[in-house]
This record gives C-alpha cells, structure tokens and sequence, in this order.
C-alpha cells in the first residue's frame, strides 16, 4: 500500500460529494479524505498498488485540478 497526497480545487462539502462516488468506485483505493482547511485542498489517497494515474484520471474526468504533490 502508498499514500499519496494531491493539490485540488475541491473546495467544499459539495465538491466532496460529487467526487466521493468517483473515488469510491476506484478498486486500488482503500481510504481517502480531503483536507478542506488546507490552502492547498490536500486530497490524501491510499492505494493498493501504485496505478496513481487511475486516481489523477478520475478526479480530472470528474471535473476538478488535480496535481500530485
């Protein structure tokens, strides 16, 4: 398993449920959370393999910026 942390534009409670069933439809990832005090907007990912590509795919297809940090 890896973590990996991305800067995004989610933004709000609603951003987070547009995005929750984009990310909890991902096979490889066991947990996530976004930190939504951050300046950043911190997306904070665990995965089971390293097909970080999958998670930058579906948050971008989803409608968000998203940059791995």
């Amino acid at each position: 398993m890896i973590t990996v942390k991305y800067k995004t534009n989610i933004h709000c409670n609603s951003c987070i449920k547009s995005i929750t069933p984009v990310l909890n439809n991902l096979d490889n990832v066991d947990f996530w959370k976004v930190d939504l005090e951050h300046p950043d907007k911190i997306l904070e990912v665990t995965l089971d393999d390293h097909k970080k590509e999958d998670i930058l795919n579906a948050v971008s297809n989803a409608g968000f910026k998203i940059t791995e940090m």
